[in-house]
C-alpha cells in the first residue's frame, strides 16, 4: 500500500473522529468555536505557504477579481457548513450529521442537473429518488424535517458546485476562503472578548489550546489530503470519502449513544441503498470513478 493511500485513509479518519473534538469545546459558542476555526486555519495555511516558499506562486493565481469572487461564495458557503456542524454535534445530532455527508454526493449530482445543465442516464435518477424517498421516511419518523443533514448536504453541495469553478488548489484554496472571511471572524472574536463572553483566555489553558488547535486540526488533514490527491487514483478517494460520515455515524451511536431506533435504521438503510446504486452504476457505466466530495469542513 503506497503511502497516498495511508494519507488518504488518515484525512478521512481525522474527519470522521471531529465530533469527539468538537465535543470537548460544548461549552463554548458554536459561533466562537467556528470564528477560531477560520482565523488559526488561515494563519497556519498562510504560514505553510510562506515557509513552503509559495507565497509569490499563491499571491499570483489568487489576486483577481474573478477568482476572489469565487472563493468569497465558496468561503461564506464553507463557514456556514462548519457552523452547522458543530452546533450539530454538540447540539446531540451527529448521526444525524453524518446523515448530511452521506446524501451530499447525490444533491451534488441533482445540483450539477439544475445549475450546470448536465444530462443524467435514466439509472442515475433511481438512486436520487430512492434517497428522497428515505430523507422523507425520515421527516415521518423524526417528526420534523432533517433540517442539520439538510443544511450540511445542501452547503457542502453548492461550495462543491462553486469549486468546480475555482481554478486553485486545495491548499491555496482554502486559505484564500478563509482569508476572505477571516476579518469577520476576527471583528466578532475581538467583540465578544471585550463584552465578556469569549470562551479564549478565560474558560483555562485547555479551552484555549483546543481554539487554537482548531485550526491545527483543519490544516493536517487538509495537507494530507493534497498529498493522496496526487498519489491515488479518484476512484480510491471516492471510496475513501465515507469513511468520515461512517466514522461520525458510529461514534454517534455507540460513544455518544444518540438514539438511532428501528425505524432510523430503515431510513438510513434506504439512503444507503441509494449509494450503492449510485457508485455501481457510475462504474459499470463509464469506469470512471465518482467524483469526491471536496475537502470535509466537519
Amino acid at each position: 500500500m503506497n503511502k497516498g493511500i495511508w494519507y488518504g485513509i488518515a484525512a478521512y479518519a481525522m474527519w470522521g473522529f471531529f465530533p469527539i473534538y468538537w465535543k470537548f469545546l460544548h461549552d463554548i459558542p458554536a459561533l466562537q468555536v467556528i470564528g477560531h476555526r477560520i482565523g488559526w486555519s488561515f494563519l497556519l495555511l498562510l504560514a505553510y505557504i510562506f515557509i513552503t516558499r509559495q507565497w509569490s506562486d499563491f499571491r499570483s493565481a489568487a489576486f483577481d477579481r474573478r477568482t476572489i469572487a469565487i472563493y468569497a461564495v465558496a468561503g461564506v458557503l464553507l463557514s456556514i457548513n462548519w457552523l452547522v456542524y458543530v452546533w450539530g454535534v454538540n447540539s446531540g445530532f451527529i448521526v444525524e450529521t453524518s446523515l448530511g455527508y452521506f446524501i451530499n454526493p447525490l444533491l451534488s449530482v441533482l445540483f450539477g442537473v439544475i445549475f450546470l445543465r448536465e444530462k443524467l442516464r435514466p439509472m442515475q435518477w433511481l438512486p436520487v429518488i430512492i434517497a428522497a424517498i428515505g430523507v422523507t421516511y425520515l421527516t415521518a419518523t423524526y417528526g420534523r424535517l432533517p433540517w442539520i443533514a439538510l443544511s450540511l448536504a445542501v452547503t457542502f453541495g453548492l461550495y462543491g458546485l462553486v469549486k468546480k469553478l475555482s481554478p486553485l488548489g486545495s491548499v491555496f484554496g482554502l486559505t484564500l476562503e478563509t482569508g476572505i472571511v477571516f476579518p469577520i471572524a476576527l471583528v466578532y472574536l475581538i467583540i465578544v472578548q471585550i463584552n465578556g463572553t469569549a470562551g479564549f483566555l478565560r474558560d483555562g489553558t485547555a479551552i484555549d489550546l483546543l481554539l487554537v488547535g482548531a485550526g491545527i486540526v483543519t490544516t493536517i488533514p487538509l495537507l494530507m489530503f493534497a498529498s493522496a490527491a496526487k498519489q491515488i487514483p479518484l476512484n480510491m478517494i471516492g471510496v475513501l470519502q465515507y469513511f468520515a460520515p461512517t466514522i461520525q455515524f458510529l461514534i454517534g451511536i455507540f460513544i455518544y449513544k444518540e438514539p438511532f431506533d428501528t425505524t432510523r435504521l430503515i431510513g438510513f438503510s434506504i439512503v444507503w441503498l441509494a449509494l450503492i446504486i449510485f457508485w455501481v452504476e457510475n462504474l459499470i457505466a463509464h469506469r470512471n470513478p465518482v467524483e469526491p466530495i471536496p475537502e470535509l469542513g466537519e
